[in-house]
């Protein structure tokens, strides 16, 4: 057992024993971690100024960072374990090396610094001294935002040591006992290398975090009036639900009868249309129209859109050919050729609307138009020709899935991507690859997923269209 266990357990106590005593075989690989780790070094050699080494010889010759450092404990409550400090920072003082020693780092993904940050830095900290013959009194958390590295320096006092120790002890007599339940909140499962093994688990036994929309505080206010799970938030008066919600919460109150049908259709199977809102209003008025699909490949740490992608038909249901399909690659990021190249491609058919999922592609090409100076009533005009599946889905069916994102409705809707197990996070590995090695295997494999991912979105387009006339149908029908 380690530091790096220990950061599972405060996380996720049954991550902990699953990455422990878990079957390997029902645990998936994970590109969020494989980003982190060449991220991390990628971090860590900038603030180190290239004087990066890895292992003891690294401390002994007094390397400015040291990383792939483990030391073995065997004096902690009988307890066998190691330390893996993600990075030791060289500083003056006294060590059994001489004239310097190390202090502890760690690397942080976003703003905010957390409960893993610290446990990490004063576990790590507590075994460090003794090894290096020398006193630690903080640590580094060590982050990069906008390209700028930053570096938050952390008080290790005793009180931060005896918790993390603590930890560590209460994670051990977990381990030896049996598998704990399923976390409370199943959102935070989504980049879990395990998420897929706890999956039918979760759904067997109903848990209202499966829930679009339910977290683990709306799932508290549920279970305070007596649902404890998805069959028997099914079987609720919607006016019964919404007024003893209001009680505690006015916001959650409104949307009872959203959980309600949102987990009737989970349990079933089977969508319910809930209105005809503006977006779908919009689309069906333009659907005999001409189309562009439009998706982005994006890597948000650096704020760097690296692939934009087209189809441009002009019949949403027309078979589509390879030629249909256009990516520009925008290889270095503000490349003023590229952006032009998109807007030559928006501007062929300047009425057509522009299908996307999510509102990442509209604002990027908003912001593309600003910095191409484009005035005011042509960004006004480019901005009306956009239609937001996902707000459209949203207002307009409840479906009978975890989550809207475009890999679950489109799935549902019975596409498959031609390349197994892929996702943004994936596509992002690939393109960070791409940028170390500059394999061009990596950017067809982007390709082909961003071409997917547009036709995943006219999928959805059709089947929005197809169930709309079905419904019309049956209405008159009735």
């Amino acid at each position: 057992m380690n530091n790096i266990n220990l950061k599972s357990f405060i996380r996720c106590k049954r991550k902990a024993w699953l990455d422990i005593n878990g079957n390997k075989s029902f645990k998936t690989w994970s590109p969020h971690t494989a980003i982190q780790v060449t991220n991390q070094y990628k971090i860590f050699n900038g603030y180190c100024d290239g004087d990066l080494y890895s292992g003891l010889k690294a401390c002994e010759k007094g390397s400015k960072g040291v990383i792939g450092l483990k030391l073995k404990i065997s004096s902690f409550k009988n307890i066998n374990a190691e330390i893996h400090p993600q990075i030791l920072i060289r500083t003056i003082g006294e060590s059994k090396w001489g004239k310097y020693k190390y202090l502890p780092g760690v690397y942080r993904i976003g703003r905010k610094t957390t409960k893993e940050h610290f446990i990490d830095l004063a576990f790590c900290s507590t075994f460090l001294e003794p090894f290096q013959e020398s006193t630690i009194k903080k640590g580094f958390v060590i982050s990069n935002y906008a390209n700028t590295i930053k570096v938050e320096e952390i008080n290790l006092n005793h009180k931060l040591r005896k918790k993390a120790l603590d930890l560590f002890y209460n994670m051990n007599m977990s381990l030896e006992g049996l598998i704990p339940k399923i976390t409370e909140d199943r959102k935070k499962c989504t980049i879990c290398t395990w998420q897929n093994f706890c999956d039918k688990e979760a759904k067997d036994h109903g848990y209202l975090t499966d829930i679009d929309g339910i977290g683990s505080k709306t799932a508290k206010l549920l279970k305070n009036n007596g649902i404890h799970n998805i069959y028997k938030l099914s079987s609720q008066n919607e006016i019964e639900l919404s007024n003893n919600l209001s009680k505690f919460n006015v916001q959650k109150s409104e949307k009872a009868s959203k959980f309600i049908k949102q987990a009737k259709a989970y349990i079933s199977g089977e969508p319910i249309q809930i209105s005809k809102g503006e977006y779908l209003s919009n689309l069906l008025s333009k659907k005999d129209s001409g189309f562009f699909i439009f998706d982005i490949e994006s890597n948000p740490d650096e704020k760097h859109d690296f692939l934009y992608g087209f189809i441009k038909i002009d019949n949403l249901f027309r078979n589509i050919e390879d030629d249909f399909y256009k990516p520009i690659l925008n290889i270095k990021n503000n490349n003023t050729e590229s952006y032009k190249k998109i807007m030559q491609i928006l501007f062929s058919k300047q009425y057509w609307p522009v299908l996307h999922y999510g509102e990442t592609e509209k604002l990027a090409i908003i912001l593309i138009a600003q910095k191409l100076n484009f005035n005011c009533e042509e960004i006004e005009l480019l901005k009306s020709r956009f239609i937001d599946l996902h707000c459209l889905i949203r207002e307009s069916w409840i479906l009978p899935i975890k989550n809207y994102s475009l890999k679950t409705v489109a799935n549902f809707t019975g596409f498959e991507w031609t390349q197994k197990n892929v996702n943004g996070s994936k596509a992002l590995y690939w393109w960070i690859q791409y940028r170390i090695s500059k394999n061009e295997i990596f950017l067809k494999k982007i390709i082909n997923y961003n071409k997917d991912d547009c036709l995943a979105t006219l999928n959805i387009t059709k089947w929005i269209i197809k169930n709309q006339a079905k419904k019309i149908k049956e209405k008159l029908k009735q």
